[in-house]
């Protein structure tokens, strides 16, 4: 039987400190990973069971993540600790060859915390997950039920695997290609319901065609996307009905070059009608860095800069603020995940060192600003934490985070990460009622294993 360990990191941050020293003393060996997130760490261990048939498969994840947060929802003094455990459960069959099916069930907690305080993304009891049937061929496959959609960096679709409830979408894709390939789907979001059966909308409401590109430079991959988000009633900004129509277009990139650096990013430009209003948004990322692998700690180091477009409220029946789509937002705007990719924009500095192959330790300092003073600060789930005032905000600051983060992988497929996350509040959160500065601490254990006859 396999037990998630879990660490209480204490009230204070000195036993959080205390831990990370702790994992710093930790050597081993594996392929380096740099990559914190939101890529799986660590490989699934895997196990044997003769009795098991030989087109059957079981894997499970097990998960435990304790979190300290000061200042929960910016409110001074308002301190949590608590435990967020997850277990995932699946299992395999292939009748055929050229067909397989899969379930995997959820079940998923947050302990030792008010109910009240308890995200919407923390818990889901016993619940289906996934549930597809896929049918393979040379250069063909094709997925059909309810499944995970990753691309690229997932900034823009992604399962967001750092939350408990994570993502799945129920519908069909459709691969065609091997080394150079495209995704043609189309589908809707599963929504969680934490004490029902999880379910979608009336209806699929998100298509698109993501193409993966690895021969066309050296070195380089590039996925361009055409998205559709078709949803059957909205209210516009004048309070009509209708329906709305949003088209996303643009690309990911991930380059090596010469002399050890190496480029990543995404553009999107969004257009449509949602309703009787006009949608004119757009993103960018752009990250550039330089890796010393010959030097004994492996640093890296790397400057990043987000935008995502407001609403300048200049023209009342045009919405400017970009849709974050559905990303795995975890680290993007800092450890404490407070804000989406929704009217902001950010400089980073991110810092790495790898001492071992399967150790690495992460630091980041950004600063956050809004696009446009007219609009709101946004949450990490897409949603409005508050509106600008009239006549907007007197200054665009956001605020700045600093983040130490570190993970190591223990005989492969034990892996812990601990991080401490700071933000400081800037001009913009001050003049409301979310001016405390907030502090995240986490110790997470993952195991994952696949039993084969």
């Amino acid at each position: 039987m396999f037990k998630i360990m879990v660490v209480n990191l204490g009230r204070r941050w000195g036993v959080t400190l205390a831990s990370v020293l702790a994992i710093l003393a930790l050597t081993s060996s594996l392929r380096a990973q740099r990559e914190m997130y939101p890529r799986k760490e660590g490989i699934v261990q895997p196990l044997q069971w003769k009795e098991l048939p030989s087109w059957v498969t079981l894997d499970m994840e097990l998960r435990g993540r304790t979190e300290e947060q000061t200042s929960l929802g910016y409110v001074d003094g308002k301190d949590r600790l608590y435990e967020l455990t997850r277990v995932w459960g699946g299992v395999t069959v292939r009748p055929t060859h050229w067909m397989s099916g899969y379930l995997q069930f959820q079940d998923l907690h947050a302990l030792g915390l008010p109910l009240r305080d308890v995200a919407s993304n923390m818990r889901d009891t016993f619940d289906l997950r996934q549930g597809y049937l896929e049918v393979h061929a040379k250069r063909l496959d094709v997925k059909a039920g309810r499944q995970e959609l990753r691309f690229g960096d997932e900034r823009v679709i992604g399962i967001s695997d750092w939350t408990n409830t994570s993502r799945t979408w129920d519908g069909f894709d459709l691969r065609v290609g091997d080394k150079n390939k495209i995704d043609l789907f189309s589908t809707s979001v599963v929504a969680i319901h934490p004490t029902s059966l999880n379910k979608h909308g009336a209806g699929l409401t998100f298509h698109g065609a993501v193409a993966n590109l690895n021969s066309v430079l050296p070195k380089t991959s590039i996925q361009p996307f055409v998205l559709i988000r078709a949803v059957p009633r909205v209210i516009s900004q004048q309070g009509t009905a209708g329906s709305e129509t949003e088209v996303s277009f643009g690309s990911y990139y991930d380059t090596k070059l010469p002399f050890g650096f190496d480029s990543s990013g995404t553009g999107v430009l969004q257009r449509g009608s949602y309703s009787n209003d006009s949608i004119h948004a757009g993103a960018a990322i752009i990250r550039g860095g330089y890796a010393a692998g010959r030097l004994p700690l492996k640093p890296h180091i790397e400057g990043e800069y987000d935008y995502a477009t407001g609403n300048p409220r200049t023209n009342a029946q045009r919405i400017g603020t970009y849709d974050q789509q559905y990303p795995s937002n975890h680290n993007a705007f800092g450890l404490v995940d407070l804000f989406g990719f929704q009217n902001i924009k950010q400089d980073r500095l991110n810092f790495s060192l790898a001492p071992q192959s399967n150790f690495l330790v992460l630091f980041q300092a950004s600063s956050l600003h809004v696009a446009s003073v007219n609009d709101g600060v946004y949450t990490g789930p897409g949603s409005i934490l508050f509106k600008a005032p009239t006549g907007g905000f007197t200054h665009d600051g956001i605020g700045t985070e600093f983040d130490a983060s570190a993970k190591y992988i223990f005989r492969k497929s034990f892996v812990t990460n601990v991080g401490v996350g700071h933000f400081f509040p800037g001009a913009v959160m001050t003049s409301s009622a979310h001016g405390a500065p907030l502090t995240l601490a986490y110790l997470q254990f993952t195991y994952r294993f696949k039993v084969d006859r």
